[in-house]
């Protein structure tokens, strides 16, 4: 009996470790892989101190450092305070894209942080759904 025994404990074993670095090997290829966001600017803008009344306005301009055309479908502030217009034709990899963002500063006070959520084919740095960008500021009567 001991003798069928750790022969099969090892062969279990050499299986399971192989499986593991297969696992490895494709997850290190899809992160190489893929349409993929580079924000010049970073994932956050910061208007700082902004009047309020005029629309605040910021773009966020983007290069695909993937190897497959990013293609955004759809872009959702997380309220109705912010428009927002981006780049409707694939971005081929290389090439440059933009989500702009125009925020109604008279619905604001004081202290705000928005989220702008970009509904893409574009891998997501830990395989969230969607991609995410911060606004933030501080709207104030001057």
């Amino acid at each position: 009996m001991k003798k069928l025994f750790i022969p099969l404990i090892c062969m279990l074993l050499v299986g399971s470790i192989s499986t593991v670095t297969f696992a490895q090997d494709k997850t290190a290829k899809e992160q190489l892989t893929g349409p993929r966001f580079k924000f010049a600017d970073g994932e956050t803008h910061d208007f700082g101190v902004i009047k309020r009344g005029p629309v605040a306005m910021h773009t966020f301009e983007f290069t695909n450092v993937g190897t497959e055309p990013i293609i955004v479908m759809n872009v959702t502030p997380s309220c109705g305070c912010t428009n927002v217009e981006w780049s409707k034709a694939p971005v081929l990899p290389g090439q440059k894209g933009f989500i702009q963002l125009g925020l109604k500063t008279e619905e604001q006070h004081g202290v705000f942080h928005k989220e702008v959520y970009i509904q893409s084919n574009a891998v997501t740095p830990h395989g969230e759904k969607r991609y995410v960008l911060y606004i933030k500021g501080d709207a104030k009567d001057m």
